[in-house]
């Protein structure tokens, strides 16, 4: 895998040991790999993780810098201009703003115009992701972005 891919664990059915995750911190660690924890920022914070991402359905107004060390960089997502006013009261550093194209998993998407109306509204470092493939990948330079996100597409 690519030194650029950083993870983000996220799984919100199980619950893992604090020791757990201690060693896949550790992993990625060794792996120079940056791993982020979701929607839990003082585990995020305790352990070691290189930051948190905070999903779009946690709208809790809190700064998640607060107390945190100098290079903990915080991550969220946005679907709409609200969400995104959210993140920035929540002080987020980069936002992945889905879904840009249609995918299986998703009816609604924003597409590369409503995409770009939102984006515009943020002052965070912008993440597409979203229904990104091998077809619509050159679209991507339509749009200014700090980078995109790809499950599917990074899979094959």
């Amino acid at each position: 895998m690519d030194k650029k891919v950083q993870i983000i664990f996220r799984n919100y059915k199980e619950k893992f040991a604090t020791q757990e995750l201690k060693k896949f911190v550790n992993f990625c660690k060794k792996q120079n790999r940056k791993i982020y924890l979701s929607n839990n920022f003082e585990k995020a914070k305790n352990l070691g993780f290189d930051g948190v991402y905070i999903p779009s359905f946690n709208k809790l107004l809190k700064n998640f810098k607060l107390g945190t060390r100098k290079n903990f960089t915080t991550l969220g997502s946005a679907h709409n201009i609200k969400e995104l006013i959210i993140k920035k009261k929540q002080n987020i550093n980069t936002v992945f703003i889905s879904p840009l194209f249609k995918n299986k998993n998703k009816k609604n998407y924003l597409g590369v115009i409503k995409f770009s109306l939102i984006a515009k509204n943020s002052q965070n470092k912008i993440i597409a992701l979203g229904g990104i493939n091998h077809k619509n990948k050159n679209m991507l330079s339509l749009l200014n972005i700090n980078g995109y996100a790809a499950i599917s597409y990074l899979n094959k």
